[in-house]
């Protein structure tokens, strides 16, 4: 009780706390100098940026070809929730991080670097930034598709790309990245379905009417996988599809 007692009464000195609590204020206040209100901006850019980047990652970039191949995949091999989402969608953003990397080190080189040191104003930065990743996306992107955008936007075809704007090109990409995922679909499903053919083919043949040829056919296409290093092929051939 005695413990209990000087536990629960105040004390006169308040112990300082073992860790310093930062003291966290956010004021709008009045610059002093020009380079605080440039500070200020950059800031607010970054920010806004910031919020943009999954829209980014999924629309400009390799991510969107590669997500959905690694579905297909997942589905061909009907081994439902396995892998999970979480490590098909690990796994297509590191490959976007090693497709990307030349054109992140060209945009950094050209655009961010000299951005930060004041030597290139907004518009000449984002003007820098967007060429590599415009001419990454126009090696992937379809003339036909590119046609198409050009045409319901009513606008006069350009002497070259480079006067074609993003507006156009990001959507024909898009498009051009869904068609060139759902053919490599289409690859990776056939032997998978003659697996699954021949199986309920001989189930039926046997009588075995009351057993799914899903539950049979699964470790012969997880073993076919195993054999011919399915992970390696898959993902050789989504690197070799950005070249």
């Amino acid at each position: 009780m005695t413990a209990v007692f000087l536990f629960l009464a105040p004390t006169g000195v308040t112990a300082e706390p073992l860790i310093p609590i930062p003291n966290i204020n956010l004021n709008v206040e009045t610059a002093s100098e020009p380079q605080q209100v440039v500070d200020s901006v950059k800031l607010l850019i970054f920010l806004t940026l910031l919020s943009l980047v999954p829209a980014f990652l999924m629309m400009l970039t390799s991510f969107t070809r590669i997500v959905v191949v690694l579905s297909f995949l997942r589905s061909a091999l009907g081994t439902q929730q396995t892998p999970p989402n979480q490590v098909l969608i690990g796994l297509a953003l590191f490959l976007t991080l090693f497709i990307m990397a030349p054109v992140y080190q060209d945009i950094n080189q050209n655009a961010i670097e000299p951005y930060i040191a004041n030597q290139l104003t907004y518009e000449q930065a984002t003007e820098n930034a967007a060429k590599p990743l415009r001419d990454f996306m126009v090696r992937q992107t379809r003339e036909k598709d590119l046609g198409l955008f050009l045409s319901v936007a009513n606008v006069d075809r350009p002497n070259n790309i480079d006067e074609v704007p993003m507006t156009i090109i990001v959507p024909a990409f898009v498009i051009s990245e869904l068609k060139t995922a759902f053919q490599i679909g289409f690859i990776l499903f056939v032997p998978f379905l003659v697996i699954d053919m021949v199986v309920a083919s001989t189930l039926m043949a046997m009588g075995m009417f009351m057993l799914p040829p899903v539950m049979v056919a699964l470790p012969f296409k997880l073993l076919l996988f195993v054999m011919v290093d399915g992970w390696y092929l898959v993902v050789k051939s989504l690197l070799e599809s950005f070249r």
